[in-house]
């Protein structure tokens, strides 16, 4: 059995923003995201002077 799923225009100008945005949300929240969970699982923990600068 097979289904037609119809979208109004109004419905796909949204599904598009919000794939937009979760675009850009993904794009820069991936590293930080990486760089916090490796900061807080890590023992032992760093400075953060330490994480962030490659001359301390």
């Amino acid at each position: 059995m097979a289904y037609s799923f119809q979208l109004s225009e109004e419905s796909k100008e949204r599904v598009g923003k919000l794939i937009d945005v979760s675009r850009v949300v993904i794009h820069y929240g991936f590293l930080p995201l990486v760089v916090y969970i490796g900061y807080t699982q890590s023992q032992p923990r760093p400075s953060l002077i330490r994480l962030f600068s490659p001359l301390a």
